[in-house]
């Protein structure tokens, strides 16, 4: 995607707007424009077609993930609009228990659904843009690492694979479902307002390019390296055994090949729990970098 943006740098002069705090020219989470001293606001986009079979279910998973980017700027969602493509013959009860199971989310998250617009195509597709609010100077930025900061993920991993062997019918524990769909429709908003407390400023939540992409974009704007045991990452009930049966998906796979040049595995490491860091993620947890100080706020 960054090579499909560079083009357009030259269609604004940054330098005519020092009020975009965080725009195309930074890879963080979520654009932020400044208001004033106190208040700026965090927009920001995510779609995806369903990644499980319950509508309710998906339009809440896809809410928790397009607000996360919110959280994961330090903001606080005000308002968010339905991004929808539905197919025609879809029953109208379908597409309302989407749009029920994402208003309930942005609700709990104390926000609100203020409209949208929908379109028909093939294949279902939901999302939110989500508007937030946020204090310029408490912006959790990805290029705020510090040497010796300490890593702190608040979510298990393994979301992409273990959907995928679900899907396959290589794992049928039902409770498996469960706990990654609990995992997904947890809000991020909780672990922003804790890391708010302790005075973190280094964060970013892990999604698509996995535990190990966001941590080495972070790494790489911070200008830090960032040594991982990967045996001690949390991962989801399943998802041990999803890659023990060889299920791993076309995004892992991706991961791996961008990530080639700035990742090195010691002698070694065990292959499952690598995969686990490469594993694609949908909603998933913040992760936070706090000074020693800090980090005693956040245990």
């Amino acid at each position: 995607m960054a090579q499909v943006l560079a083009p357009l740098a030259d269609v604004f002069d940054r330098t005519a707007h020092p009020n975009l705090l965080v725009g195309m020219d930074l890879a963080d989470d979520a654009a932020v424009y400044r208001l004033n001293r106190e208040t700026a606001v965090v927009s920001t986009v995510d779609f995806f077609a369903p990644l499980v079979d319950d509508p309710y279910t998906y339009g809440a998973i896809a809410a928790a993930n397009a607000m996360s980017d919110v959280f994961a700027m330090g903001g606080e969602v005000v308002f968010a609009l339905n991004i929808a493509a539905f197919p025609e013959g879809l029953p109208p009860s379908v597409m309302t228990e989407i749009l029920r199971g994402a208003a309930e989310k942005v609700a709990e998250a104390g926000g609100l659904v203020a409209g949208g617009h929908t379109i028909w195509d093939e294949e279902p597709k939901f999302g939110l843009a989500v508007t937030g609010i946020a204090k310029p100077s408490k912006l959790f930025r990805k290029a705020a690492l510090k040497p010796g900061d300490r890593l702190y993920l608040t979510k298990p991993l393994g979301t992409g694979a273990l959907l995928s062997a679900l899907k396959k019918g290589v794992l049928t524990d039902g409770r498996f479902l469960q706990d990654a769909v609990a995992s997904m429709t947890t809000l991020n908003r909780h672990a922003a307002h804790l890391s708010h407390e302790a005075g973190v400023r280094a964060a970013t939540d892990v999604t698509g390019f996995g535990l190990l992409g966001h941590l080495w974009e972070m790494a790489d704007q911070s200008g830090v390296a960032v040594e991982v045991t990967v045996s001690a990452l949390p991962p989801l009930p399943g998802i041990i055994e999803a890659f023990e049966a060889d299920i791993h998906t076309a995004g892992e796979s991706r991961n791996r090949a961008w990530l080639a040049a700035h990742v090195t595995s010691a002698p070694g490491v065990d292959a499952t729990h690598e995969a686990l860091a490469y594993d694609p993620q949908t909603s998933g947890g913040l992760l936070i970098g706090a000074s020693a100080r800090r980090a005693r706020k956040l245990e």
